[in-house]
């Protein structure tokens, strides 16, 4: 939960002292530094297209901890997640709780098979909602629909607040070393909800025509997955890195292409690094990319629409080079920490008063 972590240390810059309780492959106590100790349980991962983390005893464990500790904030991050679900036990205590959430996962997030879409919506509609109806406070990454937090009953309680990223670990200018060829680029998990086989299937279409292009996919992966399969003769696939600033500094198109998606990470990493950004036109992607300006965006699986806007800055530089430098310059202007924290630190000094 990448959110989480960046959080986690957003709030230590601003002062606060930080207990995290999340799922992990093993169970285990790390304490970091003065500031941030981890807890982790273990949990089941249900794998694609499901994503789906469950720990038993989770909820159980946090009331115990909560007792020991004495926390002045009680903050839940990311609705139906199953660590979500602590939040009903805690209200009943009398807790105060805020509720983070980039997306409200079976509502405005669906996966993209069927039948998880279908179990997710009913899972939604049910303790998803009381979820939301017992957080004493919602926070939301990006602009949920006000149609809908109206008739879920939870607009007065609902604001938001980005999660945001610190510009100065990415440079905006593109690296000068590399070979003289345009680098496209995606990061992220090979889910189907990513819609990476989307991004691969248009890439690919202009091989041919644009031999300048270097397509690539960075992030892990099964072995054997079959787009590495289809596509390794023709694409590079990295596996899993962790110099994300590096890479990105190495590209010129960044391709975000996910049927569902909430406050993107890796979109704000592209951004604030002055990539030249494509995204599917939902969720956060369109809070954060003004189409035609810091960005561009087009709607989810239409592969010929896709193809057409990585032709158009393949083929037009003046254009990749104004939208990377719009994209770096909303970054700095919205989503930079230094606007993000004074926003916490004023919704956290809201809450302690009123404790």
């Amino acid at each position: 939960m990448v959110s989480s972590v960046k959080l986690a240390e957003l709030w230590q810059r601003i002062g606060y002292k930080i207990v995290v309780v999340c799922m992990s492959k093993s169970t285990g106590v790390d304490v970091v530094s003065d500031t941030l100790t981890i807890h982790r349980r273990k949990d089941f991962f249900l794998p694609d297209p499901w994503n789906y983390g469950i720990a038993l005893g989770f909820s159980g464990y946090v009331r115990r901890l909560e007792k020991q500790i004495k926390p002045d904030l009680i903050i839940v991050n990311k609705l139906l997640f199953w660590t979500s679900l602590v939040t009903v036990p805690l209200r009943l205590r009398g807790k105060r709780v805020l509720l983070l959430t980039d997306a409200f996962v079976g509502m405005t997030w669906q996966p993209r098979a069927l039948l998880p879409k279908i179990v997710m919506a009913m899972g939604a509609w049910t303790v998803g909602w009381t979820i939301l109806l017992a957080a004493s406070r919602v926070v939301t990454f990006h602009p949920q629909p006000p149609q809908l937090l109206k008739r879920l009953g939870i607009a007065k309680k609902t604001s938001v607040i980005p999660t945001g990223i610190d510009p100065t670990n990415f440079e905006e200018q593109r690296a000068e070393s590399r070979e003289q060829k345009v680098s496209i680029t995606y990061i992220g998990r090979l889910e189907s909800v990513k819609g990476v086989d989307d991004y691969l299937a248009a890439a690919a279409s202009l091989l041919a025509s644009h031999p300048e292009m270097n397509v690539r996919v960075v992030g892990w992966y099964k072995k054997n997955h079959p787009l590495v399969a289809a596509y390794g003769n023709r694409v590079t696939f990295t596996g899993l890195r962790h110099d994300i600033p590096a890479v990105l500094a190495e590209t010129d198109i960044f391709v975000l292409p996910s049927y569902s998606e909430g406050l993107s990470n890796a979109l704000m990493e592209a951004m604030a690094s002055g990539c030249a950004c494509i995204a599917s036109d939902v969720g956060g992607n369109r809070f954060l990319i003004q189409n035609g300006i810091s960005g561009l965006l087009f709607p989810a699986g239409d592969r010929e629409a896709l193809a057409a806007h990585i032709r158009r800055l393949l083929e037009d530089t003046a254009k990749r080079e104004s939208l990377g430098k719009a994209a770096r310059r909303r970054i700095d202007e919205q989503f930079s920490w230094n606007v993000v924290s004074r926003q916490y630190q004023s919704l956290f000094k809201e809450l302690e008063s009123r404790s």
